[in-house]
């Protein structure tokens, strides 16, 4: 049976914002620093991390050992999504004010419009709404484990917690390089706001991204993009109700704008990544299908954990995707990669 349309309506997608603030920055410096499986795929050297643990203090080192064990980089982040704050004393105040249940409540996961009374009753201490919360967020590594500590922790100590961490990175880390680190933050945003202007939203967030490609969903109105610079190279996804949020690595050219020859940076990282014998086999061998990491380290003959490391920086690098315990080649990685070598060498400066 064939319809005929008597017109047409553009399909509708969501809207996105592009913000920055120095906060989310300290934020997400501090979720780097505690997620050891990925400390070493960062942009950042070893000698980097070293020289910033060197410069905390013991009681800020032990404070760390909590967001590690707790996952609370996680309730920063969400307060942080609470209201638009740019200086720490801002943040500090606001936690302050903060009830207990409101703390709560702001700080477990949204996982879904269908969760949000269990999420409400879960931040009144109902424990069989907790345990319906953690069932409900089981397929993310840390939420259940996250879910229980927020509903249980004492509030007086997780409000001095959270802002005695974010205080001793902000004055340790941040503070330093200050003028450095926000204006490649407002570069960034000014230039990714004028490329908003020409690009659908969809396109938009695949290109600054390097390749999420996003498509819209129910209930998600709206797609929040923040730039990051310590966390490069990887993107950060996060939800909370009615909207999306990406954490994307700033651009190259923000980082250095007087350089016009600076390539960019997810370009350089797939040729990085590229220059290893054993993860060009890995691509060969994937490009036969997907491996479990099982299946991997058996057809190359090698350790788990390095199989494993390969696989990280290939996956950091956009040219293979995880779908479940199964890694692939991503076709569109491959399809893009010449395009983006021809753009850049070619383009005039």
């Amino acid at each position: 049976m064939e319809v005929f349309s008597m017109g047409s309506r553009k399909r509708e997608t969501y809207q996105v914002e592009v913000k920055h603030s120095l906060l989310w920055e300290a934020a997400l410096g501090i979720a780097a620093i505690t997620n050891e499986q990925l400390l070493d795929t960062l942009d950042y050297t070893d000698k980097q991390w070293k020289t910033i643990k060197a410069s905390l203090s013991k009681e800020m080192l032990a404070h760390l050992e909590i967001v590690q064990q707790k996952n609370t980089w996680k309730t920063i982040l969400l307060l942080l999504h609470e209201k638009d704050m740019n200086l720490l004393e801002e943040f500090n105040q606001f936690v302050n004010e903060l009830g207990e249940e409101e703390l709560r409540y702001i700080a477990l996961p949204y996982i879904g419009v269908k969760h949000q009374q269990e999420r409400k009753l879960a931040s009144q201490g109902n424990r069989d709404a907790v345990e319906r919360l953690q069932e409900g967020s089981k397929d993310n590594a840390f939420f259940p484990n996250y879910v229980a500590y927020i509903s249980q922790v004492d509030v007086s100590h997780l409000k001095n917690h959270i802002q005695e961490v974010m205080t001793g990175w902000y004055e340790s880390v941040i503070q330093p390089d200050e003028a450095k680190f926000k204006g490649i933050l407002e570069r960034d945003a000014s230039s990714k706001n004028k490329r908003l202007e020409k690009l659908e939203a969809e396109d938009f967030v695949e290109w600054a991204t390097h390749g999420i490609r996003y498509l819209p969903e129910p209930s998600v109105y709206k797609v929040i993009m923040i730039p990051h610079f310590i966390y490069r190279p990887w993107n950060v996804e996060a939800d909370i109700e009615g909207t999306k949020i990406f954490y994307y690595p700033v651009a190259n050219e923000s980082i250095h704008p007087d350089d016009p020859y600076v390539p960019d940076q997810m370009l350089v990282q797939k040729f990085k990544v590229l220059g290893d014998e054993n993860r060009l086999r890995m691509l060969k061998i994937l490009m036969g299908g997907g491996r479990t990491l099982k299946e991997m380290t058996e057809e190359v003959g090698m350790g788990k954990t390095t199989v494993y490391h390969h696989l990280k920086l290939l996956k950091s690098a956009r040219l293979i995707v995880a779908y479940g315990p199964r890694y692939h080649v991503s076709p569109r990685a491959w399809e893009m990669l010449p395009r983006e070598l021809e753009l850049f060498l070619g383009e005039e400066k």
